[in-house]
């Protein structure tokens, strides 16, 4: 029987959740399946993946398929490169000891990297809620300003503006006054 390491969809539309299974290669996608080997969730950043990786270990050297999506997944969890040092200890190449010290350095350096992306995540996220914050502030005090000026009493303003006009009324009328009975 030929399995396969797949992925089973779960979750609504839009926002899928996966079970990552062995199951027969002619079985339906969310059909029947043999063993349930971990999950993985796209919707969060970075992609959560949870496996049982000694499960999936034994699976991948009986010779379980894995399809590209599951493939990516078990190159990200170290399962293929475990795989990859195994030929090498069965060959002769490596020992034992030095193919675990070598996969104990790889997960280090990995679980730096993955670190790493979610502080800049979390940052990246943190400066874009000060920038919007900012920015809503200035918006807010340009609103204060603008309806400070629009209550601002308006009778001190317009009263000198309202003489002006007045006087210059009055002269206009009497200098045409004077031209008439001229």
């Amino acid at each position: 029987m030929a399995t396969k390491i797949r992925l089973q969809r779960f979750g609504k539309k839009g926002k899928p959740f996966f079970h990552v299974v062995v199951a027969d290669s002619r079985a339906p996608r969310d059909g029947k399946f043999i063993e349930r080997l971990g999950s993985y969730n796209p919707n969060t950043n970075p992609a959560t993946i949870d496996i049982n990786f000694d499960k999936t270990f034994d699976w991948i050297m009986n010779g379980a398929e894995p399809t590209d999506t599951c493939r990516a997944i078990l190159s990200y969890k170290g399962v293929l490169y475990k795989k990859h040092l195994a030929g090498g200890v069965k060959k002769g190449a490596l020992t034992t000891e030095q193919a675990d010290a070598k996969f104990a350095e790889w997960l280090e350096a990995k679980g730096g990297k993955i670190e790493g992306k979610k502080e800049s995540l979390t940052s990246s996220k943190e400066e874009a809620r000060k920038l919007a914050l900012a920015a809503e502030t200035k918006k807010n005090q340009d609103r204060a300003a603008a309806l400070a000026i629009k209550n601002a009493p308006v009778e001190e303003v317009a009263e000198p503006a309202a003489e002006e006009a007045t006087e210059t009324a009055a002269e206009g009328t009497s200098e045409e006054t004077a031209e008439n009975n001229a």
